[in-house]
């Protein structure tokens, strides 16, 4: 399986699609690309409003989450949140 990496380098054209920047957004959030590939993703984002609001609602999302303690959820919402994990690692 080749990787986000070999299969972008590997290509001729410059640009970014729409999948690989989604591949590549928690990158880009957290400031791990090169400055070549920062502005590879950033090219894709001036003409794709569609990237341009997944990576907004991504922000959004992080801020939400990067608020919440386990205080704040209920034993009910606790429980659930494990067992829909325990679901998702076990058919990965």
């Amino acid at each position: 399986m080749t990787s986000i990496w070999q299969r972008i380098r590997g290509r001729r054209e410059p640009g970014l699609t729409c999948a690989e920047v989604v591949e590549l957004v928690t990158d880009y959030l957290e400031g791990g690309l090169s400055d070549t590939d920062r502005a590879r993703f950033d090219a894709h984002l001036s003409d794709c409003d569609g990237c341009t609001n997944y990576l907004d609602q991504m922000r959004v999302t992080i801020a939400v989450v990067g608020r919440v303690r386990e205080d704040d959820l209920s034993d009910e919402l606790k429980a659930g949140l494990l067992t829909a994990f325990r679901g998702w690692a076990s058919s990965g």
